[in-house]
């Protein structure tokens, strides 16, 4: 962003979800998920503004409807909300759900040359409106919906928009190595916090996602902010006029931001959707 102009104010603001929107609080031996009502109130205002507010997550389609409806993205005065999924390979309006747009890949190549190096990863497919196709029960809470178990030959045998490798006996840095060393030729990947790889058709990510619905609104990256804290959100930092990182980012998350906010800890989000839909009251 050109720090010299001070009457843009963003149209389109693009949210990562977790570590972002969401933050996960402990208590009584139970992790949960929580959204701080200073961060649902920067939301409102940014709605009441005018801007279009775009959830944009590696999760799936039916696990981001419920971040959708506590945020009240949605109401009987407004258009339906728009939701980059899947890492953007799955763009949704809601409600009622309605995938508007899709990109699919044959992940076996891939996904084959991975258990060749780490033949205990576990890998899933989303089964949409249930949950995943697994090829074995991932940890608790990783995972919405139902996991169904599946032979990974059964698992690959049509093309996907999305797959996602998990071996809980690795590690994210060895993750980032092994992805660069196999190169992983006609597939996009991202690796997460921990040795989770996500898998997607070329040239698919947060990013192709936002550009397809900024189209469909009139809008461009010039018109855009956007918000997050994952090695998935640099394509879209780098799309938007604004990107800005939550301040717990990893540090190549937080290089590529134009600039850093407070900790989902400390509602980084609503200090940032503040300086431009700031309570005036």
């Amino acid at each position: 962003m050109n720090e010299g102009v001070t009457d843009w104010q963003p149209r389109l603001v693009a949210l990562d979800i977790d570590g972002t929107i969401l933050k996960w609080i402990e208590g009584s031996g139970v992790t949960r998920e929580e959204i701080s009502p200073a961060v649902k109130d920067a939301v409102r205002r940014a709605v009441d503004a005018g801007a279009h507010v775009v959830l944009a997550s590696g999760r799936s389609p039916h696990g981001m409807t419920n971040v959708a409806d506590v945020l009240e993205l949605s109401g009987a005065d407004r258009d339906r909300v728009w939701v980059v999924a899947s890492n953007g390979a799955v763009v949704f309006r809601y409600p009622p759900l309605e995938v508007v747009h899709e990109e699919t890949f044959d992940a076996r190549p891939a996904v084959e040359a991975i258990l060749a190096r780490h033949p205990s990863a576990l890998v899933a497919v989303e089964e949409r409106g249930v949950g995943y196709r697994v090829t074995s029960h991932f940890p608790d809470g990783e995972l919405s919906g139902d996991m169904i178990v599946t032979d990974v030959d059964d698992l690959l045998a049509t093309e996907v928009s999305r797959v996602i490798i998990r071996d809980p006996e690795s590690t994210a840095d060895e993750f980032v190595a092994l992805a660069g060393e196999l190169g992983l030729h006609g597939t996009s990947y991202v690796v997460g916090w921990t040795a989770w790889l996500d898998l997607a058709p070329v040239g698919v990510s947060k990013a192709s996602g936002l550009d397809f619905v900024a189209g469909k609104l009139g809008l461009t990256a010039a018109d855009a902010l956007a918000v997050g804290d994952g090695r998935n959100d640099l394509e879209m930092f780098a799309w938007a006029r604004r990107g800005v990182a939550m301040g717990q980012a990893i540090e190549d998350v937080l290089a590529a931001a134009d600039d850093v906010t407070a900790s989902v800890y400390e509602d980084g989000l609503a200090l940032e959707l503040d300086r431009w839909f700031g309570d005036t009251r």
